[in-house]
C-alpha cells in the first residue's frame, strides 16, 4: 500500500531515475522535467517515489503537501492507492499538476472528480519557426524592435561553455544586483535555483548561448530538450541597460533551437500580468495546461 513514508527528498544522484520514466513517458510541462525538480527544491521541497513501476512526486510549499499523477503506464489500481492516500492523510492538500491527457483520463475513469485549471502555470509553446523568423503582421513590433536593437548595438552570440562560466556567473551576479533578488520572496528562490542549475549545467545536460556587446555578457538563455519535438527555455535574463536586448536573445535562441525542434516552451507566466503580456505578445501555438483536483470531489 503507497504510504507518505515511501517518499524522499529528490537528490542530484537521482536524475537517471527520472530520466529513465520520463525517456519512456516524455513529459509535456516544464514542472515535471529533474531541472526544474532540483532546482527549484529550496522553494518547493520535491519528494519522489517509485512504486509499481511508477513515478509518484510530491511537493511540499507552505507546509502543504500536494501529490502528482503518478508518471508510468495508466493503471486504475495505482491511482486509487494515490487517491486514498490523499483521502486518508489530512496533511496532503491535493493533487496537482495534472496536465491535459492525464486530466482527460481521470475524469473518464472517475466521473465525479473536479479538475480546475491553474492557468498562471500553463505553459506557453511556441512554433520554433515563428520565434526564429518573426514573419507576418503579428509578428510586426516585435520584428521593429529587434531591428531596432541591432541597428543600435553591435553584439555577437557565443555557447555557454566551460571557458566562459566564469563571465556567466559574473553576469548572473549582476543580474541580481539589478533586480535585488533579495527583496522579492520569489526571485530569491528564481536566484537559487538559477545558481544550483549554472553550478550543475553539465551534469543536468543544460545548453545556452550568450550575447556579448563590447565583448561583456549581456544576455544569457539557458535551455534543454524536453521531448523529441520540443526544447524548454529555463531562464532567459538581460541587462536593463539595452533596449529591447529581450528581444535579442529570444530570437538568437530560437534560431539555434529551431534546427532540432519544432516546438519551444518558454515556461509559465506564474500569475504575473507582465510576464502573462510578454508571452501572449509572441503568439503561442498553444499551452500545455495544468490542472488541480478539488479535494471534496475525491470522497
Amino acid at each position: 500500500m503507497l504510504s507518505i513514508t515511501d517518499f524522499k527528498l529528490v537528490k542530484l544522484q537521482d536524475r537517471d531515475i527520472f530520466n529513465t520514466y520520463y525517456a519512456k513517458y516524455p513529459q509535456v510541462h516544464s514542472d515535471y522535467l529533474f531541472t526544474t525538480i532540483i532546482s527549484w527544491m529550496d522553494y518547493a521541497k520535491y519528494h519522489f517515489t517509485t512504486y509499481k513501476n511508477n513515478l509518484i512526486i510530491c511537493t511540499k510549499i507552505d507546509n502543504k503537501i500536494r501529490l502528482r499523477p503518478p508518471v508510468g503506464e495508466r493503471k486504475k489500481n495505482i491511482f486509487d492507492e494515490v487517491i486514498n492516500l490523499v483521502k486518508t492523510n489530512d496533511t496532503i492538500y491535493s493533487i496537482s499538476a495534472i496536465d491535459s491527457e492525464t486530466k482527460n483520463w481521470f475524469l473518464k475513469n472517475y466521473p465525479n472528480l473536479v479538475c480546475i485549471p491553474h492557468r498562471g502555470y500553463f505553459d506557453y509553446v511556441y512554433l520554433s519557426s515563428d520565434l526564429a523568423e518573426l514573419e507576418g503582421s503579428k509578428y510586426s513590433k516585435i520584428r521593429n524592435r529587434l531591428n531596432k536593437f541591432k541597428r543600435k548595438y553591435e553584439y555577437e552570440t557565443e555557447i555557454i561553455s566551460n571557458e566562459n562560466m566564469a563571465s556567466v556567473k559574473e553576469f548572473l551576479k549582476r543580474w541580481c544586483l539589478w533586480k535585488d533578488c533579495e527583496s522579492d520572496p520569489l526571485l530569491k528562490h528564481e536566484k537559487n535555483a538559477i545558481i544550483f542549475s549554472m553550478d550543475n549545467f553539465f551534469e543536468l545536460n543544460l545548453e545556452g548561448i550568450v550575447i556579448k556587446i563590447n565583448d561583456k555578457i549581456e544576455a544569457i538563455s539557458v535551455y534543454e530538450k524536453m521531448n523529441n519535438d520540443t526544447a524548454v527555455v529555463h531562464y532567459e535574463k538581460a541587462s536593463p541597460y539595452y533596449d529591447e536586448i529581450y528581444k535579442a536573445i529570444n530570437n538568437e535562441t530560437a534560431k539555434r533551437l529551431r534546427i532540432k525542434y519544432r516546438f519551444i516552451n518558454r515556461e509559465s507566466d506564474m500569475g504575473i500580468t507582465g510576464l502573462k503580456k510578454a508571452k501572449m505578445s509572441y503568439k503561442p501555438d498553444h499551452m500545455a495546461e495544468l490542472y488541480h483536483l478539488k479535494r471534496e470531489s475525491l470522497y
